[in-house]
């Protein structure tokens, strides 16, 4: 029989406020863990990943033999350790001879997992093989830009589903303002094939251009890979509805009469009530209105007045 327990303490109870959902997603943790055999290559993927990630990553450096995210019952230890860390995304690694240089990149729901995607590492470089000046070294925590090059994110479900992971992976914390001035590096990832991803990091170095708009360069400060897609599996669609759904304490309002089209935008409905000509006020007709009046009065005045004259002279 499971016990449950709450927190008693200060700092437990702003741990488990930490943990609770929020209405703005914070910035996502990530979980690196090593398989019961990896490679040099794979360890240094590990590794240098977990240093761009420093500040929000948790890294295990001991082999773990009972994890199989593919298979039913094998993401158990996976799940437990996402609880434990409290993090929503992970790095598996593996080698083997049928799937060499192994690496899954996953995310969880509720700390169960919501969806895989399995790439092998191929032609990778390391921070170090690359030369160039320290001074444009990017600093630890800042927000990075993020560019996808090729058609085939938006069209092939495997490299949609391979940006969609990247960038939850790489964003960082969310913002709603950010200083152009402090962006120092960008992930660049460009869709070589239908399952082959180049994967680069690089730094930004501003120019002189004559104009107020500097000049941008890039410059590849490592690591960079291929990453050739092998399996990926796509959330179930009740559990991505649920994971989507919007809390209550903020519910989007309903715009009355309003609604959207393809082409043309947004597009409101006027309604104007029906025009009653005949019974509308005209501007001068309250000063007609007198004046016929006191015409009116004026001509049977004239008229009494005559008739009385008249039957005074009769008499």
């Amino acid at each position: 029989m499971s016990e449950f327990r709450t927190a008693t303490t200060r700092r437990g109870k702003k741990e488990l406020q930490k943990r609770a959902p929020k209405l703005i997603e914070s910035g996502k943790k990530t979980l690196v863990l090593h398989g019961t055999k990896t490679s040099s290559v794979l360890n240094a993927v590990l590794t240098q990943i977990y240093h761009l990630k420093k500040e929000s990553a948790v890294k295990y450096s001991r082999k773990n033999d009972k994890i199989n995210p593919f298979e039913a019952g094998g993401e158990t230890s996976l799940e437990f350790f996402s609880q434990k860390t409290d993090c929503s995304l992970f790095l598996y690694g593996s080698h083997s001879k049928k799937r060499p240089n192994n690496l899954v990149i996953g995310r969880t729901y509720d700390h169960h997992v919501y969806d895989l995607v399995e790439v092998g590492i191929e032609n990778f470089r390391p921070m170090e093989s690359f030369v160039y000046d320290k001074k444009l070294a990017p600093k630890e925590g800042s927000k990075p830009f993020m560019a996808f090059i090729g058609e085939g994110f938006e069209s092939i479900i495997g490299l949609k589903h391979l940006k969609e992971v990247l960038l939850d992976l790489f964003r960082g914390e969310v913002v709603e303002n950010l200083n152009l001035a402090g962006v120092d590096h960008a992930y660049v990832c460009t869709a070589l094939s239908s399952t082959k991803v180049f994967f680069t990091h690089c730094a930004l170095r501003l120019k002189k251009s004559g104009t107020v708009v500097p000049k941008m360069e890039l410059v590849e400060v490592g690591p960079s890979m291929d990453m050739v897609i092998r399996r990926h599996r796509p959330p179930n669609e009740s559990v991505r509805k649920e994971a989507m759904r919007s809390s209550k304490d903020n519910p989007k309002k309903k715009e009355k009469n309003v609604k959207k089209d393809p082409l043309q935008g947004k597009i409101g409905n006027v309604y104007i009530p029906d025009q009653k000509i005949g019974e509308m006020a005209l501007p001068n007709k309250s000063k007609g209105v007198k004046r016929e009046r006191r015409e009116a009065r004026q001509n049977h005045w004239s008229d009494e007045h005559a008739s009385k004259k008249k039957k005074e002279e009769d008499s």
